[in-house]
């Protein structure tokens, strides 16, 4: 499987990490869903 940044599970991911409920470090590696939701977060922070 491989996620985009349009699946439901990577739009939880980035809302808690971005919350501040969990860091990127605590997304769990589940096929590229660590990749995404960090590339994600990265591009809102710049």
């Amino acid at each position: 499987m491989t996620y985009t940044k349009d699946n439901g599970l990577v739009k939880v991911w980035v809302s808690l990490v971005t919350a501040g409920v969990y860091t990127v470090d605590q997304v769990p590696v589940l096929f590229n869903l660590k990749m995404v939701v960090t590339e994600i977060v990265n591009s809102t922070v710049d």
